[in-house]
């Protein structure tokens, strides 16, 4: 991670779809005239395994077949990662597999052998089978027009599954500005040598030398739109978005050593846009009462991670007008 430090530093000088119908209290995020294609974002500011369960169900999309759910397992060291109590029952409803791949820097789970122990410390093999998905190699999954990436290098065992969740802890992140559903199904289900596919922005597809060919911020971000959308593509309706916006660090969950964080959680939000997903957790930051959010937003912005959303709507992941539906 103090790799990833020193680039950051470099990057940040260099910087300077429709639900079902509900009676529930409906709020407009963006001053937007809803139309057609507006998304549809649903809310609680309960945190707890019920209020995953309900938002889940209040999607109408039923999770069938072999069910990936894609999470961060966390870095050894961390502590504000989504916690295996809270994720258990609605992985045990959906009887889910959850997901990873090896990480691209040299931590506690870059190798195959070491993130199984790790997901193990955390509990998750406790509650769930647990699936590295590039322990037995990759595949590529294509990229269709694509201006920086060909392909989306994800773990074999990924066309495997006929589902996927991706069940994000939406948090900052040191390179992203932010984390949340674009970032997990990008670099989440990127292999380790797809997630130095992502950071070079096509320039590398293994992990040599990944920290000497880091991409321009902008084309990084753009590359991570464009693996995600490889995602969503291959997905099809295959495919929901769960955000869980609690220990709201400035740091990711990849971070041996983060930041405590210095506002209060937010809350448990889901739709079937991803796009959506991302820029109603980022508005309610924004909204917030809580003084503290000025380092989550200084995060975002100094890495212009707002980006990643605009070109992910302009490439057709997603929407960013949306409207919540709070089910609280």
């Amino acid at each position: 991670m103090k790799r990833i430090a020193g680039v950051l530093a470099a990057a940040t000088v260099a910087l300077a779809g429709c639900a079902n119908k509900t009676d529930n209290k409906t709020t407009d995020m963006n001053d937007t005239a809803q139309h057609a294609d507006t998304s549809v974002v649903y809310m609680t500011k309960e945190i707890s395994p019920e209020a995953i369960v309900k938002l889940y169900k209040a999607l109408g999309r039923e999770a069938k077949g072999k069910v990936a759910i894609k999470i961060s397992t966390g870095e050894p060291g961390g502590h504000n990662f989504l916690q295996p109590s809270l994720i258990a029952d609605f992985v045990k409803l959906t009887d889910g597999t959850i997901v990873e791949c090896n990480t691209a820097y040299e931590g506690r789970r870059f190798s195959t052998e070491d993130h199984r122990r790790a997901a193990e410390e955390h509990g998750f093999t406790a509650i769930a089978p647990v699936d590295i998905m590039d322990a037995d190699g990759e595949v590529k999954l294509p990229v269709t027009d694509g201006k920086h990436l060909k392909y989306d290098i994800v773990g074999s065992h990924y066309p495997d599954y006929d589902f996927t969740v991706i069940l994000s802890h939406f948090k900052g992140h040191a390179m992203g500005g932010f984390g949340g559903a674009v970032k997990n199904m990008s670099i989440g289900i990127a292999s380790s040598n797809g997630k130095s596919y992502i950071h070079t922005a096509g320039k590398r597809d293994t992990t040599a030398g990944l920290w000497e060919n880091i991409a321009p911020q902008d084309d990084f971000l753009e590359s991570m739109a464009e693996a995600a959308k490889a995602v969503a593509d291959h997905c099809g309706e295959n495919i929901i978005y769960i955000s869980v916006a609690n220990n709201l660090s400035v740091d990711c969950d990849c971070d041996s050593n983060p930041a405590d964080p210095q506002m209060h959680d937010i809350g448990v939000l889901a739709s079937l846009d991803p796009i959506a997903l991302d820029k109603a957790c980022t508005d309610l930051v924004r909204s917030s009462d809580d003084h503290g959010k000025i380092h989550l937003i200084e995060r975002i912005d100094s890495r212009h991670g707002m980006h990643t959303l605009d070109y992910g709507e302009q490439i057709g992941i997603g929407s960013q007008t949306y409207k919540i539906v709070n089910l609280d």
